[in-house]
């Protein structure tokens, strides 16, 4: 590191966990975010702060006025634009130091497996059943960390799915069912501030799974119920008979 970099992560390496050993690691880890909405935007934000050296930001969507209210990366001047390319401008500007690699598409497929081979670390910041699903078996299949995040209304959840530890999948946690319709915020709404816990949560997880620090949220569901603010968590266990991570 460099004088400018001591001075700028100085708060990371005086904490004696992390010191300038964590900080180097961050300085060379790669995150893929999938997702530059409610939850991608102060996870990024975090995560770009911290010095992780390489962004992959992938969403398909643009910028809308409605976004405003609670997707951070963004600005007014920038409705309209790939919500990607926005929220690159803005990671940029807020650290140059870090590359930024804006994807302008829906990750699926061949495109989503050669990202996520790529990363250290996955933070699916999606709002839908399908593409948490998709991100899953990448992740089962590439051995990839995944730290996971979903808000709706008053209510969040974090966890970690981290098959290289032989933890859980997403899929042992949430299998397919009815329950698992989609309730996106266009249509039931969400609370602003708790997209920014949700997020910040995801960015605490994947720093320190990068940095190899803490224990991790690897078979356990952090939920929160913003309207009482309370937090409770709940253990739970892999799936032998899981059709994505099982046998």
């Amino acid at each position: 590191m460099d004088d400018a970099q001591l001075l700028r992560y100085s708060r990371h390496i005086l904490l004696d966990e992390l010191g300038v050993e964590g900080q180097a690691r961050l300085l060379r880890a790669h995150a893929l975010i999938v997702g530059a909405g409610g939850l991608g935007s102060p996870a990024a934000l975090y995560l770009a702060g911290a010095g992780v050296g390489t962004l992959t930001l992938a969403d398909g969507d643009t910028v809308d006025a409605s976004n405003l209210q609670r997707q951070i990366l963004h600005t007014e001047a920038r409705i309209g634009q790939a919500k990607a390319a926005s929220g690159a401008a803005a990671l940029t500007a807020f650290n140059a130091g870090v590359r930024v690699m804006p994807v302008l598409e829906r990750l699926d497929g061949a495109a989503l497996e050669a990202r996520v081979a790529a990363a250290d670390v996955v933070l699916d910041c999606s709002d839908n059943f399908a593409t948490r699903y998709a991100i899953n078996r990448a992740c089962v299949r590439g051995k990839k960390p995944l730290v996971s995040g979903a808000a709706t209304r008053f209510s969040g959840q974090v966890s970690v799915f981290d098959l290289s530890r032989a933890s859980p999948c997403y899929h042992c946690l949430f299998p397919d069912g009815p329950y698992t319709e989609d309730e996106r915020c266009a249509v039931t709404g969400v609370f602003a501030p708790l997209t920014g816990i949700v997020g910040s949560l995801q960015a605490a997880e994947a720093l320190k799974i990068l940095a190899g620090i803490g224990a991790s949220l690897s078979g356990r569901l952090l939920s929160i119920d913003a309207l009482t603010q309370t937090f409770r968590t709940i253990s739970f266990n892999r799936d032998p008979a899981c059709p994505v991570c099982g046998g």
